[in-house]
């Protein structure tokens, strides 16, 4: 069994692959501060209740955008699972060419997402991810990683209004009734999901007139299915398209031996 693990800022995933098949997934809150042991007893609450032991899993892989998690991460595989992970990373072969200025800048889960949409899809794709920030990625009709742009996430938004306005509240992200709300949490709602749809729906027009085509566009993400539903633009929603990337990865780096 193949454990891949997805380190964002807000949540990290889990998911246990059985040969090319997802039999598990997880997603917990990333706490920088959590001990190796205290992050090994939650892992082993989640096999446990899913009926897995520790001693089946035989690789482990990482892609990880939050630096401090890695010192936990690491030592919890070796001590737990008595295994060296796989880090996505310079040096991991990705089979997909990165046309970044610095391709060390770009975050490992933005090419693990790149990786895992135009396997499944082989064509000219933009790949959506809402997470703590929302990411827009372009991949080309030959499967190359292009670059993207960033906006702050949904939950960042709506935590800025809830802590910078002193009159109003923390509230569900749920889709309201109307755009033209009649109390101060509809219009919340009203205001960041439509307003989200909407530049979503704009930057992908702006991509989509810069590089003359029309990619298909995939959602994924914590909060794709909040969105995705009232955006003209996004085609489909893939919950696990990062999971799967990191699957990809691992099998493109074992056949050559480097793992």
């Amino acid at each position: 069994m193949l454990l891949v693990i997805d380190v964002g800022n807000t949540n990290t995933v889990l998911g246990v692959f059985e040969g090319d098949k997802l039999v598990h997934d997880w997603r917990i809150r990333t706490v920088t501060d959590h001990t190796v042991d205290e992050y090994g007893m939650l892992i082993y609450m989640l096999y446990k209740s899913s009926h897995i032991e520790s001693k089946n899993i035989t690789d482990i892989i990482i892609s990880c955008v939050v630096p401090p998690m890695l010192n936990i991460l690491e030592p919890l595989c070796e001590k737990y699972f008595h295994l060296k992970p796989m880090i996505v990373g310079p040096g991991i072969k990705t089979g997909m060419p990165i046309f970044y200025d610095n391709p060390r800048e770009v975050g490992a889960d933005r090419i693990v997402n790149a990786v895992a949409a135009y396997e499944k899809y082989r064509q000219d794709l933009i790949v959506v991810d809402f997470g703590t920030a929302t990411t827009f990625d372009y991949i080309s009709p030959r499967g190359e990683y292009m670059g993207g742009c960033i906006a702050p996430g949904i939950m960042i938004a709506s935590e800025a209004l809830f802590e910078r306005a002193a009159k109003l509240p923390r509230v569900e992200l749920v889709k309201p009734k109307v755009v033209v709300a009649k109390d101060t949490v509809s219009s919340m709602q009203a205001g960041i999901i439509y307003g989200y749809a909407g530049l979503v729906d704009g930057i992908v027009a702006r991509i989509k007139n810069e590089v003359k085509g029309n990619p298909k566009v995939i959602a994924t993400g914590g909060l794709a299915r909040v969105v995705a539903p009232e955006s003209k633009t996004i085609e489909e929603i893939d919950d696990m398209l990062t999971l799967r990337g990191l699957y990809i990865i691992y099998q493109r780096n074992r056949l050559e031996g480097k793992c």
